[in-house]
């Protein structure tokens, strides 16, 4: 049951209905069953690297550290949209309150932000370490790596406090369903019975802080590729792009998603495709990187078997 509070002659909204997930019947215990398989693989997956970068000395490097950082941040990020999403498909009352959707919306794109940084340092980290190998121990320090960390998460967590504060003061009457998987600032905005035409100077800076983002890490990478193609050797052409390669495609993805959602100006799409998108870096991006970080990573792969045979060893002591 929608909650209304009547203020005046209007009715005001207290919380809001996600009307695109289907009902218990039409599919919605299937896609409950395929959802949560999948969020227990990022969760279990993420927290895997995070902890054997931890533990395993041989990976006590930037790039490594920089990947921990990435997993860690990827289990709150999903955790922030994907249980919400599990509750809309097997209950009856898909609705979330008023607070709830500011709250949602705010980790989730602090989190994002955070991501987009964090993914910003590993391409510089990259770039240093192919493009000035001989400096790279001097530059890329442990206390740099911390900074780095510290200042992305002040970016993220800072960035995105204004917009939500100020949406928590607009009044929202009428409609309350939200066409969205999530709580996100186009379908809560469009629910406002007021001018909500401030939103595109907001707007024109988280589109500022994407492209910034996005060209920092391009224009790394093209140097970096640069770089490779003039290596005299096969197999350190062969080595320095497999390094490169996952970091790449994580990027590409992440980034992709963001931008095809975020800066589409005056572009509309249909409910399917911006349902379709979110999904791409709402579940499949944080889905694909354990896989693309340690499945296909043979340093991660023996780190993993190092950890297992370890506790294999110790767990035989103790018989």
């Amino acid at each position: 049951m929608t909650q209304l509070v009547t203020s005046g002659n209007s009715t005001m909204v207290t919380e809001f209905l996600f009307s695109v997930f289907p009902r218990l019947h039409e599919g919605g215990l299937l896609l409950f069953i395929a959802l949560l398989l999948i969020y227990g693989f990022i969760v279990i997956g993420n927290l895997m690297i995070f902890i054997v970068v931890r533990l395993d000395r041989a990976l006590h490097t930037p790039m490594y550290f920089f990947i921990s950082v990435l997993s860690f941040l990827e289990i709150w990020y999903t955790t922030t949209t994907i249980p919400k999403m599990l509750t809309s498909l097997i209950s009856e009352q898909k609705t979330i309150s008023l607070p709830g959707c500011l709250l949602q919306m705010y980790f989730f794109h602090s989190l994002g932000i955070t991501e987009g940084c964090i993914l910003t340092a590993m391409a510089i980290d990259r770039y240093i370490a192919i493009c000035s190998p001989l400096r790279y121990p001097t530059i890329m320090t442990p206390k740099l790596c911390t900074q780095l960390t510290a200042g992305s998460c002040l970016c993220g967590f800072l960035l995105v406090l204004p917009e939500i504060m100020w949406i928590a003061t607009l009044p929202f009457c009428g409609s309350n369903q939200i066409q969205q998987i999530f709580c996100d600032f186009t379908p809560v905005l469009s629910l406002a019975c007021t001018d909500t035409s401030l939103v595109v100077i907001v707007d024109a800076i988280h589109a500022g802080e994407i492209v910034a983002s996005f060209l920092a890490i391009a224009l790394s990478y093209i140097r970096i590729i640069v770089v490779i193609l003039g290596m005299p050797s096969a197999e350190g052409r062969h080595k320095a792009f497999s390094t490169c390669a996952a970091h790449l495609a994580v990027f590409l993805l992440f980034f992709g998603s963001v931008a095809v959602m975020y800066l589409r100006f005056s572009a509309t799409y249909s409910v399917f495709w911006d349902t379709a998108i979110a999904i791409t870096f709402v579940i499949l991006a944080p889905f694909l990187n354990p896989i693309i970080y340690s499945l296909r990573n043979k340093d991660m792969k023996d780190a993993i078997g190092r950890l297992f045979c370890s506790q294999r060893r110790a767990s035989r002591v103790r018989r």
